[in-house]
């Protein structure tokens, strides 16, 4: 692999690593990670307001992450890029998993 190449892969990871760095956009993609949600039930999963949800959904679809589908008025999401997915898991184990020390 050449210079340019690892550049451009570096600078994906990096941007793949800032949309996670935020706890709220990483929080929607945990609940994400087991299935489809609704934006309401990621408002109640989070406890957060929907306004606020909304914009972290946003950064995550513009960032190619999640995937959206209308349904009716509900918008349901879904964790669609494997390498975030494969990330929350690493993540997931490393500090949610109850058997952590």
């Amino acid at each position: 692999m050449d210079a340019e190449e690892l550049l451009g892969r570096a600078q994906d990871a990096s941007n793949l690593m800032k949309a996670l760095a935020h706890e709220g956009r990483l929080m929607i993609l945990c609940h994400l990670s087991s299935g489809e949600k609704s934006v309401t039930e990621l408002e109640n999963l989070l406890e957060s307001r929907q306004a606020a949800v909304s914009q972290q959904l946003a950064r995550l679809r513009l960032e190619g992450l999640v995937s959206a589908r209308r349904d009716g008025k509900a918008i349901y999401y879904t964790l669609s890029d494997p390498r975030a997915r494969r990330l929350v898991e690493v993540i997931y184990d490393m500090f949610c998993n109850s058997e952590r020390r």
